[in-house]
């Protein structure tokens, strides 16, 4: 069993924000998977994907950013999910925007929901795929730039950077995350 999580804050308000864009990469998996996350359940919704006998479940927690742990471990506890088959999606201050970057395991990078993750599971053994979306300008707070909206020029670039993330998640499926994240870095 593999838990493939989207991080994000639910909401309208939040939709199509920096800090959403594990949610948007989600909604790229729903599309084409065929999948409903139907379940609501552990804080968040979910649904689960099959390859061939292996259960793939799919997660946006509904706990915002900075408490996602809450969802996660309960989700990985009750269906006894190992830590190395956690994979999570979320955005990097430090990357420009449409990048991406697989990791296997490392710090929380000053990322709330990472530190909730870290802190929930106990671990910061679990695989990642970092979506940049860059630094604000001089004077702009952080917290005020992850909650806002890609500008016109960075918009196709994180799209892009969306959908090779899908891609990324879909060949875990079937490849080692070693495999893929050689392929896709």
């Amino acid at each position: 069993m593999k838990l493939i999580v989207g991080l994000g804050n639910p909401g309208r308000k939040y939709e199509r924000t920096r800090h959403n864009i594990g949610f948007d990469v989600i909604d790229r998996l729903q599309d084409k998977w065929s999948l409903d996350l139907n379940e609501q359940k552990f804080k968040g919704v979910y649904g689960v994907e099959r390859n061939g006998t292996e259960k793939l479940f799919v997660l946006k927690p509904l706990t915002y950013m900075n408490l996602c742990g809450e969802s996660i471990a309960p989700l990985m506890q009750y269906y006894q999910i190992p830590i190395e088959n956690l994979l999570v999606i979320y955005d990097d201050l430090d990357l420009e925007p449409g990048r991406i970057r697989l990791r296997q395991k490392g710090g929380h990078g000053g990322h709330n929901g990472l530190k909730s993750i870290i802190q929930h599971t106990g671990s910061n053994e679990f695989n990642r795929i970092r979506i940049g979306i860059g630094r604000p300008s001089p004077g702009i707070p952080v917290p005020d730039y992850v909650l806002g909206r890609f500008s016109p020029e960075d918009l196709q670039k994180v799209e892009d950077a969306a959908d090779r993330a899908a891609e990324a998640v879909d060949a875990w499926k079937d490849e080692a995350f070693l495999q893929v994240m050689n392929r896709f870095n």
